[in-house]
């Protein structure tokens, strides 16, 4: 029965309940003709109120009533296992043929690639072994270079650790990124490991620590010119700004927070990349909720999603901003938009809301209200929320 549609699971337990097509529509107070759309699937049993008074009237949970719907193993959960083990191998021999730094760079690259398209599953199962072969290579060839690449890959397992609520083993790992991009005595390099830092110290919860970080190691930016160095990222400034921007406001600074994240556009502006001014406005959005401007950042968030700018943003990026907003919107009470956010990040990024276990919360609390749009007390049986 797993495998079947919801409108013929809702036949089958009727038929169980040895009710007619017509006595199953008198319980519900809706007419012959909908009951049988519905079992059909002619019509999409989706609306809250609808599920909940379906699966009551058939006597049974709402899980029930949808499960098979699009559930699948955690296959997230199997995969931060190898991460943490990764992370305690101290000791890395040297290897007879490490691979080249051309390869390992390419490898670097299909990871942060998987984390900006919010590919959990895969990024967590690439990191092990991407790692130890760093670690083998820089054994073999140390140097700033393989230095620069393990302060890379320890950021990259920071990142992907926060996504799976692992917090406290992620500031290890950012840590130790931070360790690694040091010892090159690039600013550059020790200004991209400062980001993943910044970012584990801010979701822990040390958002003063977290907001110091990212303001240091943008400074030491300030005086120096992308141009004149390949390694350089224009847009990393504005990323550090970013950060403090919103740890600052996370603590309640808002003349501190404004003050950075108008920095953070002006440098977006001077960079010229792609999504810049969106990804500083999304900032905005969320300092604003922070601190308690909830109808000031709704009204922000309205005008970027409506512009172009804000589909260059990383598939990440974008659906990790639409759950702020919408835990933004659930603190205000209104339940119907909160709902409508959590529904594009799902469309927007699939395993953002179904293998993040923080989202979990947030569905649940949407879920209850009688305002929920149509399709989250689908998602909420899906994620075993109800």
């Amino acid at each position: 029965m797993n495998e079947l549609p919801v409108g013929r699971r809702v036949a089958q337990w009727r038929v169980r309940r040895n009710m007619t097509q017509q006595q199953f529509a008198d319980h519900l107070g809706k007419s012959k003709s909908w009951v049988d759309k519905v079992e059909r699937g002619v019509r999409r049993l989706e609306q809250v109120s609808n599920l909940r008074l379906v699966a009551e009237t058939l006597r049974i949970d709402l899980e029930v009533l949808l499960a098979g719907e699009s559930e699948r193993p955690d296959t997230v959960a199997a995969g931060v296992d190898p991460v943490l083990a990764a992370l305690a191998r101290y000791h890395v021999e040297a290897s007879a043929r490490p691979p080249e730094v051309a390869e390992l760079r390419a490898r670097l690259d299909h990871a942060e690639q998987s984390y900006r398209h919010a590919r959990y599953p895969e990024l967590l199962a690439l990191l092990p072994g991407l790692v130890d072969a760093v670690r083998a290579a820089r054994a073999t060839r140390p140097g700033r270079t393989t230095d620069a690449l393990l302060a890379r890959g320890y950021g990259l397992v920071a990142l992907a650790l926060l996504k799976v609520d692992q917090r406290e083993v992620a500031w290890l790992a950012a840590d130790r990124a931070v360790a690694a991009a040091q010892v090159t005595k690039d600013p550059w390099v020790a200004a991209a490991a400062a980001v993943p830092l910044a970012q584990a110290l801010r979701h822990g919860g040390r958002r003063r620590s977290a907001m110091e970080v990212a303001a240091v190691a943008a400074h030491r930016l300030v005086p120096l010119r992308p141009g004149d160095d390949p390694s350089a990222d224009p847009a990393l400034l504005g990323t550090l700004l970013l950060q403090a921007g919103l740890a600052a406001a996370g603590q309640g600074d808002g003349r501190g927070a404004r003050d950075l994240l108008d920095r953070a556009g002006r440098a977006a502006r001077e960079g010229g990349g792609e999504g810049g001014g969106a990804a500083v406005e999304a900032a905005r959005v969320v300092a604003e909720a922070a601190l308690g401007e909830v109808t000031a950042a709704t009204v922000r968030h309205e005008r970027l999603v409506a512009g172009d700018e804000w589909r260059l943003l990383p598939a990440e990026h974008r659906a990790a901003y639409l759950l702020d907003v919408a835990r933004a919107y659930a603190q205000a009470g209104d339940m119907s938009r909160a709902g409508r956010a959590v529904l594009e990040a799902e469309r927007t990024a699939r395993t953002e809301v179904h293998d993040r276990p923080t989202v979990r919360h947030l569905v649940a609390v949407v879920a209850r209200s009688a305002a929920a749009p149509p399709g989250l007390a689908r998602l909420a049986a899906t994620l075993h929320v109800t």
